[in-house]
């Protein structure tokens, strides 16, 4: 897997096959002999910078048919739950397969993440998202987590559910002691309404969390904060099993 990086900064997923922009033609030769770090031509004499994709790089690019989580929100589960290299996960609402596969990504070949999506078509798209990245160490299921978690011993639980309360007790059940849930929900009721139940079925250190990210530009004439900005995208809950 490659990707290129015209003049513009702009970025584009290729195949060893003939590459076609508004820049010109890059032979399909060219491609499949390339290596990053190399610069490959168009027909046009245009430059395209080779590189091997991080996680970042491919998500960005990846197929999708809905929202994904920010990194910024998906750094704050993994840095307030520890999560790391071993790790074992149950991540829910897999969408396009973003979260779960920085999750994977994360927790390392050592590690584990199954991903449950209740939609067929979203959990073909996340399939295909795993097998492009070549993760070996998360599974897409397409069930309805909310009817039980098969896994156990677990060291994080995350919810992305429009009433992830309906899996605090399933939660409770699969995870090792000293585990976490986490739920992100774009509205206030859903967090209220799933820090009460996280509490009731025995969870400790319930917290809720915003992220909010402020990028600064530097330039010549001065320094300020951007106009624009990653405010609120949603709030993250979080219950310890202890």
């Amino acid at each position: 897997m490659r990707i290129l990086v015209d003049e513009r900064d702009k970025k584009y997923m290729v195949e060893d096959k003939e590459f076609h922009s508004d820049f010109g033609v890059i032979k399909a030769e060219d491609i499949s002999s390339s290596k990053a770090g190399d610069v490959l031509k168009t027909h046009l004499g245009k430059e395209f910078k080779v590189m091997e994709p991080n996680i970042n790089d491919y998500i960005d690019l990846m197929e999708r048919k809905c929202s994904i989580i920010l990194q910024k929100d998906i750094g704050m589960v993994v840095a307030f739950t520890g999560l790391g290299n071993g790790c074992k996960v149950v991540d829910a609402g897999t969408g396009a397969g973003a979260t779960a596969m920085h999750f994977a990504n994360v927790v390392g070949p050592e590690g584990s993440v199954v991903s449950y999506e209740v939609r067929e078509d979203f959990a073909e798209i996340a399939k295909r998202n795993v097998e492009g990245f070549g993760l070996k160490n998360l599974e897409v299921k397409c069930g309805d987590i909310t009817e039980g978690i098969a896994e156990d011993t677990l060291d994080l639980v995350f919810l992305d559910l429009p009433k992830p309360w309906e899996v605090a007790d399933h939660a409770m059940e699969s995870l090792r002691s000293g585990g976490y849930v986490a739920a992100y929900t774009p509205y206030m009721e859903q967090f209220q309404t799933f820090s009460r139940i996280l509490k009731k079925v025995g969870f400790s250190e319930v917290k809720v969390l915003e992220c909010i990210v402020r990028e600064i530009e530097v330039k010549a004439k001065g320094t300020r904060p951007k106009t624009r900005m990653a405010g609120h995208t949603g709030y993250l809950t979080f219950g310890r099993k202890l």
